[in-house]
């Protein structure tokens, strides 16, 4: 299972197992990823058909599997303790021709102003831009999720305008160039911050 990590987080890679068992219970999805499962699980607008619909990419794209579903989960402070989820995040799909990718997101709301969908994001985009086939990073959200559009002006995305997800009408669009996120990247000082923006893969067993 593959997995990145960050100070506070582990991101663990979406399966065709670990979605299929997501569809049957949280339980099953808690045995799968060996995670405690919060009673608030799945995160807003983490829907089923978004379970299918990454499942089905999955199986479709299997040697594209790191650009999909990651589980973020708090890592355990004790050898014995196991992780437990707080929320998803990912890619939307590989890079594109022109070489955008895709991100969103999503934490449970009781472990929400806390740092991790920030943490998250930075993780991604770490990844995503060490791709030389990466020129811009974008994401979607809605107007009125204030929370939403903090993560993203956090970690350095620029507001577009009208976004053009034709399952949510309304939706923002917010982006990301390789040439913004090295400048910042450039500029993040020495310590834990500048740790986030260098997560580290592993693939666990």
């Amino acid at each position: 299972m593959n997995v990145v990590r960050t100070p506070r987080l582990l991101l663990i890679a979406g399966t065709a197992d670990s979605l299929a068992a997501e569809l049957e219970s949280p339980e099953a999805l808690g045995d799968v990823l060996a995670a405690d499962v919060p009673s608030s699980w799945p995160p807003e607008l983490y829907d089923a058909d978004a379970v299918r619909g990454t499942r089905s990419w999955l199986e479709a794209h299997p040697e594209e599997s790191s650009w999909s579903l990651y589980y973020v989960a708090e890592a355990p402070r004790m050898p014995d303790d196991r992780p437990k989820l707080l929320g998803i995040a990912g890619y939307k799909g590989a890079p594109d021709d022109a070489g955008v990718v895709e991100i969103g997101y999503g934490i449970v709301p009781e472990c929400r102003r806390r740092g991790f969908a920030s943490e998250a994001v930075r993780a991604l985009l770490a990844r995503a831009f060490s791709d030389s086939r990466v020129t811009v990073v974008i994401a979607h959200t809605l107007p009125e999720l204030t929370p939403s559009i903090g993560v993203l002006q956090t970690t350095g995305f620029v507001l577009e305008g009208p976004g053009n997800d034709p399952h949510e009408p309304t939706a923002i669009r917010f982006a990301l160039t390789r040439a913004r996120h090295e400048q910042l990247t450039a500029a993040t000082p020495s310590g834990a911050a500048a740790e986030l923006l260098r997560p580290r893969s592993r693939s666990v067993t």
